[in-house]
């Protein structure tokens, strides 16, 4: 029986934040929907129409990403007013904070085993976090500008992150090294995100372009120019053979990574659209904008194809392998779902494996099947340069700059070590004076 792959549908839309949506995130029993806003609020929608939403209010000021735990138990949440709080979901609202950074939270995320967070701030560094402990651990202090996003990789060795220095870097949790950084994007580095299977990130951008790399070959593989403002977040289907994006163009963009062309454009949002995130099983995804809108999508894929990604995804046990083995398993059903519409399609590639060549320099657009597609710029850098070293640079050169980054790195982990210990002389100091006052004051009360 051939699949065919249907318009992803509207299900549900809800309103209730006073401000623009900031974050999105479904829980993984898809019975909640978690948005944090500029109106400085946490809400946690109920999918069932007869039970109500929970407003948390608790930050002082705009609340900037959200996430649940993988157990659904737990939801973090960032804020400008430079901490990360941890929520119970429920009427309570329940929820401890942590005094995170000194400038602005823009990012909280968990690891896949639930145990620790990872945020990204303005003032340029990302701090991972014991939660149960609610205990900092450690600090990766290598940005020169505001990071906006931090990501833990699906087995929790890897942390990407990525900002407004135009950068994205690659971290061992383990070591806390910084393993590789990617310079190509021509703007700041509005998110950052890991593919299910762990060898590719893909990264959104105010250059107005999605860009996908593989991580162990440093290399870029996709690279998409299908908005026309600033991409503000992306999400990965599950499978890993789907991306969804968010732009200030007001449009919602699902990507074949598979044959790298654009099957969707879905329009909904009177306003930019600010943040995506697809569920757990991949079945819905979720879209917040400036219109203060929460939009609540049903993929429409076909059921039998996906589950059985997700079944095959599950058993591939090899992060480190070349080719995850749904994605060679969806191969023959989705080049069967593009034709099925009547749409040109290059040949079906394994994603984890797409050489350059490969990827499509056009694209089709369609929000119904009956309307005509839509040509869209979507490009792939075949001629350009991958790293920084590969241009020219002589070797003296590079060794000279690796010294001097080195070096950097040192007198920035100077400064934090020396910001630490003002912290705590000026914790002593307070205390010397509220013992001085307390002895004043027993003295006056003496006489």
């Amino acid at each position: 029986m051939s699949s065919v792959l249907e318009d992803p549908t509207l299900e549900r839309h809800f309103k209730g934040h006073r401000d623009t949506i900031t974050s999105v995130d479904l829980n993984p029993n898809m019975k909640q929907i978690a948005t944090g806003s500029m109106d400085s609020c946490l809400m946690v929608w109920n999918m069932k129409a007869q039970m109500r939403a929970y407003r948390f209010v608790g930050h002082k000021d705009a609340v900037m990403s959200v996430q649940f735990s993988p157990s659904g138990h737990l939801v973090a949440s960032a804020s400008r007013d430079k901490t990360v709080r941890l929520w119970v979901p429920s009427v309570k609202g329940e929820s401890t904070v942590f005094k995170a950074h000194t400038g602005t939270v823009r990012s909280v995320n968990f690891s896949s085993d639930g145990q620790s967070l990872v945020t990204a701030s303005d003032d340029k560094t990302v701090k991972v976090w014991a939660v149960h402990r609610q205990r900092f651990l450690f600090s990766l202090n290598q940005h020169i500008n505001w990071v906006r996003c931090a990501k833990f990789s699906p087995d929790g060795r890897l942390i990407v992150s990525a900002g407004d220095d135009k950068t994205i870097k690659i971290w061992d949790k383990t070591s806390r090294d910084c393993i590789h950084s990617f310079y190509e994007h021509g703007g700041y580095v509005s998110y950052v995100d890991f593919h299910p299977s762990g060898t590719c990130i893909a990264a959104a951008s105010s250059d107005n372009t999605v860009k996908v790399w593989d991580i162990r070959m440093n290399k870029l593989l996709q690279h998409y120019q299908v908005h026309t403002a600033v991409v503000n977040g992306l999400s990965f289907h599950p499978s890993g053979n789907y991306l969804i994006t968010a732009s200030n163009d007001s449009t919602l963009k699902i990507l074949d990574l598979l044959e790298g062309r654009l099957l969707y454009t879905l329009h909904g949002h009177q306003g930019p659209a600010t943040c995506v995130a697809f569920s757990r099983a991949g079945d819905y995804f979720a879209s917040g904008g400036s219109d203060e809108q929460v939009m609540v999508w049903k993929t429409n894929f076909d059921a039998a194809d996906y589950e059985e990604v997700l079944r095959s995804q599950q058993r591939a046990t090899s992060v480190n392998g070349a080719v995850q083995s749904g994605e060679r398993q969806s191969r023959s059903s989705l080049r069967a779902s593009s034709r099925s519409r009547g749409a040109e399609s290059s040949e079906g590639v394994d994603f984890s494996d797409i050489p350059l060549s490969h990827v499509e320099k056009r694209s089709v657009s369609q929000t119904r099947p009956s309307q005509v597609p839509k040509d869209t710029s979507v490009s792939s850098p075949t001629s350009r340069q991958q790293q920084p070293q590969d241009n020219g640079v002589p070797a003296a050169l590079a060794s000279t700059l690796e010294h001097i980054v080195c070096q950097l790195d040192v007198l920035t982990q100077t400064v934090a070590i020396l910001e630490q210990r003002l912290t705590l002389t000026e914790d002593k100091l307070r205390e010397c004076i509220d013992n001085q006052q307390m002895i004043t004051l027993q003295l006056r009360t003496s006489k």
